[in-house]
């Protein structure tokens, strides 16, 4: 799908981009810790940064979901490319780039996947759209592991205003990117996670500061 670049950007609701008081988050994660999720809340994008980076093994394959949150955060380049971790993104590189069944391959059933959500709700839903899909399934069973990692202004009261959240303002910010480029993005597939059933499997970093769209 191409566009002309110069395409007038799309409305953002901006209101979705304020972060959570803390009352609000403290809701949220009692909300998810009841949903068996295993959850942190710290101050600042850096103090989650140094909390993930002692969550995450070395020792096993991580895949990194193409999230702003991860790449802002500076956990994607810490696991990517700092020699650390053990980085699926790193092992796609070598992959024969015609191959495009093998790179999905890797990255459906990682041991780890680190990513992010675009709306959670005050009783502990979290919300996440795609364009392909491709975290999805990691998200929902693929992976061992899974870990969040989610700014406060993703927390919303409830489930509609979570799928409004998605649609009038994580949405257009990433239409707004991709038509700069001539291209275009739309909602392919949207998971709500209601319940994690294994214990110990998934972890939800919550920063009070807010952090990606």
């Amino acid at each position: 799908m191409t566009i002309e670049a110069t395409a007038d950007p799309l409305h953002v609701d901006e209101a979705f981009a304020r972060p959570a008081d803390h009352e609000a988050i403290s809701r949220a994660a009692k909300g998810l810790s009841e949903r068996n999720y295993t959850t942190h809340v710290v101050d600042t994008v850096a103090a989650a940064r140094a909390l993930v980076r002692d969550l995450l093994p070395r020792d096993k394959a991580i895949f990194t979901a193409n999230s702003e949150s991860v790449r802002l955060s500076g956990l994607g380049a810490d696991i990517d490319e700092g020699g650390e971790f053990v980085s699926v993104r790193a092992k796609l590189a070598g992959a024969d780039p015609a191959d495009i069944r093998a790179q999905i391959t890797m990255g459906a059933t990682p041991d780890v996947i680190l990513g992010s959500v675009h709306a959670v709700t005050e009783d502990g839903l979290l919300v996440v759209t795609s364009f392909s899909g491709s975290q999805l399934g990691p998200y929902a069973a693929g992976a061992e592991q899974v870990v969040y990692l989610v700014g406060a202004q993703k927390v919303v009261p409830d489930l509609d205003t979570a799928l409004r959240r998605v649609r009038t303002h994580s949405l257009p910010i990433v239409r707004n990117v991709m038509r700069e480029r001539g291209t275009d993005s739309f909602m392919g597939k949207t998971l709500i996670l209601e319940r994690e059933f294994l214990d110990d499997r998934a972890t939800v970093v919550l920063t009070r500061e807010a952090i990606g769209f």
